[in-house]
């Protein structure tokens, strides 16, 4: 656990007591601070009692009394589609907002932050897909060549839950955008930025409002270095953007489809082979058709991001290789759960908005696809282009009836849950088929988590192959 530093003696609220709170709560009081906590739900508030929280009633007269400062995990809007009537309040008493990335930032006194450091220590992923295996993949690939690395953030432990890192370790954070808009301080040694795609559209007032978010950590939190991915027009206008900054040597452009810069730092993955370039002309290379657990672009994409990221912090390009061809990928996120009478089946319930479920679609031939859940505010209209290796889809979720209108031209059955979907695509495969969890939607609907989903749909895969 981090302490936080600077909050001694200070009262400092914390609102949402999931994993991202409690994890606050125990560090601010490491620091010093007279913490108080409060969460809407009652079975939170009885969880983090027995944690020894003190529960504090953030809507009764006089609730924010000697508060100076509001911590809030990043569940909880606190700007769109409106802020959370205690956000709202704290704000209208002139208390500031922050979350536990932004005092992870505050109180990381590295000695020697400033100035020239043999290996930077703290590496931030963000981007629409891909910031779970980038950063998993980052870390796997640290640990194998025996350097301390720590894993935290949007996956993993919590960002405050970590160790303050050793001479040469490394922090490695998946941050989403919630995370990143709203953290006071951001400073990241290299950032990452793998992909933009529509995404959490109404908690950020819109597409402008979601690349914002993507943009602190860059912008504002001011990498010594910046790992960019160009494959979109966001990520080229960012790239451009630090260029105009004078911040030339910062930048390493990554692309697994488009035409690599001629000038500076970038990294290629067309065609499946990784290409390391230096103003146009290779240095290193390999195929990444032999990394069983990188399977498609959207993953060559990632694996660019990290071989970037790990050339910076001095691994040679031989044992970044090596680390790739042993790690095995992520659970929920293209994992092949099942092969039965010439049938595949893969759970890829990470596969959370359209961008993501066209990159799982595009893997597989023939698809009986299985498809919703909670719907983003685009729905999954964008899909249609996407469409030509669905043979059959099967909408699950409360929204079913949606997705079938959405879906023109696709044969689709409403299913009542994901046992009757899977056991009805089960039944309708032929060998060759890929029976496929890509929902395009959040789990909410149904389950607390994507994981949970995943879950669910490799149980009920086991008892229809069985």
């Amino acid at each position: 656990m981090i302490p936080v530093k600077g909050v001694s003696g200070a009262r400092i609220a914390v609102l949402g007591l999931g994993r991202s709170g409690l994890s606050a709560m125990r560090s601010l009081k490491a620091g010093g601070a007279d913490v108080l906590c409060w969460d809407d739900s009652e079975e939170a508030r009885v969880n983090a009692g027995g944690e020894g929280a003190t529960l504090h009633d953030l809507s009764v007269p006089g609730a924010w009394n000697g508060v100076t400062e509001l911590v809030l995990s990043p569940g909880i809007p606190h700007l769109y589609p409106q802020p959370n009537a205690h956000v709202a309040a704290a704000m209208d008493a002139g208390i500031p907002v922050d979350n536990d990335v932004g005092l992870l930032f505050r109180s990381l006194a590295i000695p020697g932050r400033g100035g020239h450091r043999k290996f930077p220590r703290i590496v931030a992923v963000t981007g629409s897909n891909g910031k779970s295996t980038t950063s998993a993949l980052i870390h796997h690939c640290l640990v194998a060549t025996g350097r301390e690395s720590q894993l935290a953030g949007n996956i993993g432990r919590g960002v405050l839950d970590i160790e303050s890192p050793g001479t040469d370790g490394t922090i490695v954070l998946e941050l989403s955008s919630y995370q990143v808009e709203l953290a006071r301080t951001l400073a990241p040694d290299v950032a990452v930025f793998t992909n933009f795609g529509p995404d959490h559209l109404n908690r950020h007032g819109g597409l402008g409002g979601y690349f914002a978010a993507k943009q602190r950590l860059f912008l504002e939190g001011q990498p010594r270095v910046a790992v960019i991915g160009i494959d979109e027009t966001e990520g080229k206008f960012l790239a451009n953007r630090l260029v105009g900054e004078s911040r030339e040597n910062q930048i390493i452009r990554v692309t697994a489809d488009a035409k690599a810069a001629n000038k500076g730092w970038s990294i290629t993955a067309r065609d499946g082979v990784l290409t390391e370039l230096q103003d146009g002309q290779p240095t290193a290379t390999f195929d990444l058709g032999e990394m069983q657990g990188l399977p498609g672009v959207h993953n060559h994409q990632n694996a660019c991001a990290t071989f970037a990221v790990l050339r910076v912090l001095e691994v040679s390009s031989t044992a970044i290789e090596e680390g790739m061809r042993s790690f095995e990928g992520l659970p929920h996120r293209g994992q092949v759960v099942a092969q039965w009478m010439g049938v595949t089946f893969v759970n890829d319930s990470k596969a959370t908005n359209v961008d993501a479920a066209a990159r799982s679609l595009a893997l597989f031939p023939r698809v009986r696809w299985i498809v919703g859940g909670q719907l983003k505010d685009d729905g999954i209209s964008a899909l249609r282009s996407s469409l030509d290796p669905v043979v059959k889809a099967y909408a699950i979720g409360r929204q079913a009836m949606e997705v079938a209108r959405d879906l023109e031209g696709v044969e689709v059955e409403v299913c009542s849950d994901m046992a009757a979907a899977v056991q009805s695509a089960a039944k309708d495969s032929e060998p060759g088929d890929t029976v496929l969890l890509a929902p395009a939607a959040a789990s909410f609907d149904a389950y607390g988590s994507f994981e949970e989903r995943g879950e669910d749909f490799m149980a009920e895969v086991r008892k229809a192959t069985h």
